[in-house]
């Protein structure tokens, strides 16, 4: 597919194996911010192969390594599924998965967590609870 912006960066991967690869996440939230991804053109995170949720664990797994102690002490891993939303600077419709190396100082954290982390959250109530459950039974 030549008009996803993913697929067209294959040249600029900092590392690949047999079906994923990884790029610098451009915007990115903190020095470091890396998206893992199949070669192949996706767009739904069902349609992934065996071979390739592997393939892109074993890529999240070498850079959590790397990162960690180096980028950040801590590390998030996201995968967006947005299908209402449209494609632009942030979001393609590629399946991805983002590797954010966290730190108690990054920008994430002073912005969202350090000030008020209980708004963040709210309180699990058991008829959501419930709900939740029934649909993954």
């Amino acid at each position: 597919m030549t008009d996803c912006r993913f697929c067209t960066q294959a040249d600029k991967a900092l590392r690949e194996n047999a079906t994923a690869m990884v790029l610098l996440s451009d915007p990115h939230k903190v020095p470091g911010h890396v998206l893992v991804m199949p070669k192949r053109h996706i767009e739904e995170p069902w349609d992934l192969s065996a071979e390739e949720l592997q393939d892109i664990f074993d890529l999240i797994f070498y850079i959590e390594q790397r990162f960690l102690g180096k980028l950040g002490d801590g590390i998030d891993i996201r995968q967006s599924y947005w299908p209402f939303k449209q494609p632009d600077k942030i979001k393609a419709n590629h399946v991805l998965f983002h590797v954010i190396p966290r730190s108690k100082d990054d920008y994430l954290f002073q912005v969202s967590e350090a000030n008020k982390p209980d708004d963040l959250y709210a309180d699990l109530d058991e008829t959501e609870g419930d709900a939740v459950a029934r649909l993954l039974r």
